[in-house]
This record gives structure tokens, C-alpha cells and sequence, in this order.
């Protein structure tokens, strides 16, 4: 199609526009007004036992509270893990984020550390969200010793170095009108021109097809 018939055929199905871009307003009133929502994050580490005389085997070498961490967060990322969350009464967008840089208390690659993330409507219902989930983490990471006969005194522990603490996410209403507008213009011009098309051929098939009016009145009728 050149330009002018794009034209034309806008022209012709105006209405159809005006109706997308109506729709497409209706649409920016929940990003002009958008709903609050609550991020929830606290960091939890790793730490061998004090006393270091005890045959544990995960502390032998540092980097193994690494690879348990690690392990836990493959557990509690699959699909039997994610139901294991689940079912603890996690629910909502969460993230599980090793951080092994270190920080200005936990030295680098040494003690690893898992940040916890959680998205909700209600900053009470995200941090005990996040708190659920260091919960069942922490119970991983005292089964896997536990299942290796590892006594108390020298398992290893996971310990919260940052609180949950929840803040309002804040988000850029200009780029998200400015999204939305884009996308409602979008299908403003698609949707006119694929019901143009759609008209214009409905009625080359009705030109096609014979009138049965016609061809009724060219049957001989017996006497």
C-alpha cells in the first residue's frame, strides 16, 4: 500500500481510531495511577561454626559455604522447591540472589551471602514474605548437615545480616505514559487498516458471487 491509500484508509475507518485511542486512555489510568507496590529485601550469610575443631567436612575450605549456598538456591529455585515455598505461604514475585563480592563486613568469594527479594501490595505481607523464605533456607542448609551427621556445634549457620525491610517502588510515569501512548498508537493504525482490508474484501466477495434473485428468474418455468 503507497501512503496516500495508508491515508485513505485511516480516513475512511476514522472511527475505528477514535475507538482505539479511547480504549488506549482508558488504559493509561492505571500507570498514571498505579497501584502501591512493596519490595522486601534482606541478606542472610553463611557463617562456619566458632569453634573450629570439629570434623565438619563442609568447612574444611571456604569456598564449600559457597557451593552449600549455591546448592540451597538450586533446591528452593526448582519447581519442587518453588511449591516447598509455596506451601510456607510465599506467594508473589520473589528473587534469590547469590552475592559472593563481599561487603565491608563479609569478606570477598569467602563468606557468600543470598540476597532475598519480595514484591507484594502491603510492606507487612513482603517482609513476611522474605522472612518465610530465609526460613525455609536456613532449614535446607540444617538438613543437608543434619542428613550427614554433622552435630550441632559444628553445622554451619545462616545468619540475617540485613533485615527485611520494605520500601514503595517508585516508577517513571512519564516512560510508562509515554509506552503506553506508543503502543496505543500502534494499534490505533493496525486495527484501522486490518478492518479495511477486512471490509473491502467482504465486499469484493459479495460482487463475485451471483444473485440467487437473478439466477432464479433465468430458469424457464414449465407450463
Amino acid at each position: 500500500m503507497s501512503p496516500r491509500d495508508v491515508a485513505e484508509a485511516l480516513l475512511r475507518r476514522w472511527y475505528v481510531l477514535v475507538l482505539a485511542l479511547l480504549l488506549t486512555a482508558a488504559g493509561a489510568y492505571p500507570v498514571l495511577r498505579p497501584a502501591p507496590r512493596y519490595l522486601s529485601s534482606a541478606v542472610i550469610v553463611l557463617k562456619p561454626p566458632v569453634t573450629g575443631n570439629q570434623p565438619n567436612q563442609l568447612t574444611n575450605l571456604q569456598p564449600p559455604l559457597a557451593t552449600l549456598s549455591y546448592g540451597v538456591i538450586q533446591q528452593l529455585e526448582s519447581p519442587a522447591g518453588r511449591k516447598e515455598l509455596t506451601s510456607a505461604g510465599v506467594h508473589g514475585t520473589y528473587q534469590l540472589i547469590p552475592r559472593n563480592s563481599g561487603t565491608s563486613a563479609t569478606p570477598a568469594y569467602l563468606i557468600p551471602s543470598l540476597q532475598v527479594q519480595a514484591r507484594a501490595s502491603d510492606p507487612v505481607e513482603a517482609d513476611t514474605a522474605v522472612r518465610r523464605i530465609i526460613d525455609v533456607y536456613s532449614g535446607h542448609v540444617a538438613d543437608v548437615q543434619e542428613a550427614q551427621g554433622i552435630s550441632a556445634a559444628a553445622r554451619i549457620n545462616a545468619s540475617v545480616l540485613v533485615a527485611p525491610s520494605a520500601a514503595q517502588v517508585l516508577g517513571t510515569k512519564s516512560r510508562a505514559v509515554a509506552g503506553t501512548a506508543l503502543l496505543g498508537a500502534t494499534a490505533a493504525l493496525l486495527s484501522a487498516l486490518w478492518f479495511d482490508q477486512y471490509v473491502l474484501r467482504r465486499r469484493s466477495r459479495k460482487g463475485d458471487s451471483p444473485d440467487p434473485r437473478q439466477h432464479a428468474s433465468a430458469v424457464p418455468v414449465a407450463n
